[in-house]
């Protein structure tokens, strides 16, 4: 799997939230739920799909705060399978 181009790139970003980003070569969000626990159970569920897919995320936790960073490390970017992944996320947070 090669990663993507960035035209490729950008009209993939225009099917996620405006909340997404590319930084550093890696697809970026910040997820804020109303408490620790909302942040958790995003998590776990994230973390039971991400297993499935065999393509499992950077991530950080404080409170109810997520920081995510995405990039196909085999491929040495971006590719289809971190969008996938983030639209997965997006739907796991409930929007």
């Amino acid at each position: 799997m090669n990663p993507m181009q960035e035209s490729e790139i950008d009209a993939a970003l225009r099917a996620l939230s405006n909340a997404w980003q590319v930084q550093d070569g890696k697809l970026t969000r910040r997820f804020v739920f109303e408490r620790f626990s909302d942040a958790m159970a995003f998590m776990c569920q994230v973390a039971i799909e991400a297993d499935k897919r065999d393509h499992h995320p950077e991530w950080f936790n404080v409170y109810n705060r997520v920081d995510v960073w995405l990039t196909t490390h085999d491929a040495g970017g971006i590719t289809d399978k971190d969008f996938a992944l983030a639209q997965e996320m997006e739907r796991a947070a409930g929007g």
